[in-house]
């Protein structure tokens, strides 16, 4: 018996994931592991405590970014952008500067000056764009963050949670073009100074579909990460805040859930889920299908506790166009919901004509 027990412990000296889910550790002040399609946390440390973020708030400032203005738009740099002090892609009063090249400054060199400039262009002033950066974390459901500037230098009021950061990151990376931007080891910029950006996060080359987000440090914040990685069609989002064993944390917090979590395809994009009837159209059944497919990250057991409900208002009426969006497809795993895709129609249905009526209405067609 006590050979055996020291076996195990043996092991489990040797391989750090040989615990259960409740001890993998995370050594910030607060943590979470996030599944991006779902929002489904799967590892949470302290993750409602109000703590600074440094950088990682550039998360919110390239969404906007993004949101609000033309990727082939240029910018001409602010005056007050220029020498703000941390990070810097060194940008000169009155540059004019691609958008594209300001985000990957912001997002891999972590350019306090990108984000300055980006907020003037956004919002006119750093205050003005502060508030729309509050309004929309509301809007995203981080009820517990504030943002008082664009790039996270220190401010007394500038704070948010590992829950809301969590939940900016994942409204942030279903955008394509900033999931491309936080990908990006290397970007040439097109301009004639400091123009080759390098990442800063580690995270891309050391952990295995390693594929975002954003570190962060100032004195009164630490070392902040945001960290993704994607396997097997699952998207994971580690955030490590205040933790001086940032990278190491991350990576084994996305390499044990990844061990951990198997995906589940709920089902495939373009699969026909239901038929429904139609009025006043060519013809009287309309086949709906899921809009996207659905891959949802479980443990064993869990399969069998997840359902899906058709929510459409039946029926139909022609004309209908190929892939109008008509209802909704609402997942469940033990009676939370996890997913919301959108039920769309296979093909186009017209509108019945007069003739086609009367023939319908004698049982010829």
């Amino acid at each position: 018996m006590f050979k055996s027990f020291f076996v195990l412990l043996f092991i489990a000296l040797l391989n750090p994931f040989f615990v259960s889910a409740q001890e993998v550790y995370c050594n910030g002040a607060a943590g979470i592991v996030l599944d991006v399609e779902t929002g489904r946390v799967l590892y949470e440390k302290n993750i409602h405590q109000e703590l600074p973020m440094a950088s990682t708030t550039k998360i919110m400032t390239a969404l906007l970014a993004i949101e609000r203005i033309p990727l082939d738009q240029q910018v001409k740099i602010h005056p007050e952008a220029v020498g703000v002090e941390g990070s810097s892609i060194y940008l000169k009063a009155n540059e004019k500067v691609n958008i594209i090249d300001l985000l990957y400054g912001l997002m891999l060199r972590s350019g306090n000056d990108a984000a300055t400039a980006i907020a003037y262009e956004v919002s006119g002033s750093v205050e003005d764009f502060s508030q729309l950066m509050n309004q929309r974390a509301k809007e995203i459901g981080a009820k517990n963050t504030n943002f008082m500037n664009p790039h996270g230098l220190h401010h007394q009021e500038h704070y948010t949670t590992a829950y809301d950061l969590s939940m900016i990151t994942r409204a942030a990376l279903r955008n394509p073009t900033f999931k491309k931007i936080v990908n990006t080891k290397f970007w040439l910029a097109d301009r004639e100074d400091y123009k080759h950006f390098s990442n800063k996060n580690k995270i891309l080359s050391i952990c295995e579909g390693g594929d975002g987000v954003k570190i962060g440090f100032t004195k009164k914040a630490g070392r902040c990460l945001v960290a993704s990685a994607t396997r097997n069609d699952m998207q994971f989002i580690a955030i490590t805040l205040n933790d001086g064993d940032w990278f190491n944390t991350a990576k084994n917090l996305l390499d044990y859930h990844f061990e951990s979590y198997k995906p589940y395809e709920v089902f495939k994009e373009g699969e026909l889920v239901k038929g429904i009837s139609v009025k006043n159209g060519e013809k009287m059944t309309a086949q709906l299908k899921a809009s996207k497919k659905l891959v949802v990250p479980i443990k064993d057991g869990e399969a069998e506790r997840i359902i899906s409900i058709i929510d459409v208002q039946e029926p139909l009426y022609a004309p209908l166009m190929k892939n109008q969006r008509v209802g909704r497809i609402l997942t469940y795993l033990d009676g939370n919901l996890i997913n919301i895709t959108d039920l769309t129609t296979d093909e186009d249905i017209n509108k019945l004509s007069i003739k086609g009526k009367v023939l319908r209405f004698m049982n010829l067609r």
